[in-house]
């Protein structure tokens, strides 16, 4: 029974990537997937081919690089994406399945280039952004569907040249834009339309950053928690700070050097008896210093401390969704290792789901940053 319901709450439509026709919809089974902010989200799965006709309709609704998939929970839209790869594979006892990999909308934009110069002087960040992304779209067969909203601005005005001769990606371009000192977040979020029930993928941009929800969600540990992982990563952890630029000249036959920025550093670091930790970062395309010491500072500023990105399991309800993603929770926490106990405000930044399987009851976990 666990495995009819499973089939019955998850639907998994398969379309055209540029006009969104519903080619088919298939079982895929052991199917994981996940969305963030600040990274592209995944899908894996797999497909059981039971005979000659399930083949066909496989290999006509699943094209890698052209055909989305949608995952719906109900008549929520819960994930999209494009896929990418299909991988067909018999097994010992003859059984064919063919073996999915998705990955999110934004994922479309590694595989477009900047093909001609654009250039913006004193225009806000997200104008810049918008105008990266309509680029892509306004290229003959580019337009998968997008949405962009253009009411909103972050305040922050930039100039930036992206030349043509850099063949810089569009997906490049964005996650730069956004990753200077003062810069943003961006996704692509997708949901139904409550109105015309259409499906959505939409550009979201947030400054300083993506927020969701009013009221926090309470998550508890004895409770709706089921398990947490606490990592603290000092591998990239770093308390002082340059970042290379373009070089000073384009004759090969001299010695070209790359512009410098400013050296950052954190001094009360070294002064609280942290050792010295050295970064660096590349920025071949940026030739104008201010811009460079924008994306140095940005860069010491996250390296500045150890990344902490717990993640805790929960049962899926009806508070966890996709939604949350962007929204804050409260999270209360007593055991061994939080023996005084924890009571703090986190902010969602990612959601991996396992939908419900023989043998394992349905879960979410989210990825959590302070508040």
């Amino acid at each position: 029974m666990k495995e009819l319901n499973f089939l019955s709450q998850y639907r998994f439509l398969f379309a055209d990537l540029r006009t969104d026709q519903i080619l088919d919809q298939l079982p895929v089974q052991g199917v994981t997937f996940d969305d963030f902010i600040g990274k592209t989200g995944a899908l894996t799965g797999t497909i059981p081919v039971a005979d000659a006709a399930m083949a066909a309709r496989v290999k006509r609704a699943v094209v890698p690089g052209r055909t989305a998939l949608w995952v719906e929970r109900g008549r929520d839209l819960w994930w999209g994406g494009i896929v990418w790869t299909a991988t067909p594979a018999v097994d010992e006892r003859g059984a064919v399945t063919v073996a999915l990999q998705a990955a999110t909308f934004d994922s479309y934009w590694d595989h477009r280039e900047l093909r001609d110069t654009l250039e913006a002087r004193q225009m806000d960040q997200f104008d810049i952004a918008r105008d990266l992304v309509t680029y892509a779209a306004t290229h003959d067969g580019g337009d998968i569907g997008i949405r962009i909203d253009y009411s909103r601005t972050s305040g922050v005005l930039r100039d930036r040249t992206y030349s043509r001769f850099d063949a810089t990606r569009i997906r490049e371009a964005l996650d730069r834009l956004a990753a200077v000192e003062g810069g943003f977040e961006w996704r692509v979020q997708v949901y139904r339309d409550a109105e015309t029930g259409d499906r959505v993928k939409r550009l979201q941009l947030g400054y300083p950053t993506i927020t969701a929800g009013a009221a926090p969600v309470m998550l508890t540990y004895p409770g709706n928690v089921l398990t947490y992982s606490w990592p603290q990563d000092a591998t990239g952890m770093a308390n002082t700070w340059q970042s290379r630029g373009a070089t000073d000249n384009q004759n090969q036959a001299e010695e070209s050097f790359p512009l410098l920025s400013t050296e950052w550093s954190y001094p009360q670091k070294l002064a609280a008896g942290w050792p010295r930790l050295d970064g660096s970062s590349d920025y071949n395309t940026v030739s104008r210093l201010p811009t460079l010491n924008e994306h140095a500072k940005a860069d010491l500023a996250r390296a500045k401390d150890p990344v902490v990105i717990p993640s805790v399991k929960t049962r899926l309800d009806g508070e966890v969704t996709p939604a949350l993603i962007g929204a804050n929770v409260r999270l209360r926490m007593r055991d061994t290792w939080f023996s005084d106990g924890l009571d703090a405000d986190y902010r969602v930044v990612g959601l991996h789901v396992t939908p419900a399987q023989r043998g394992q009851q349905e879960s979410a976990e989210l990825y959590l940053e302070a508040a």
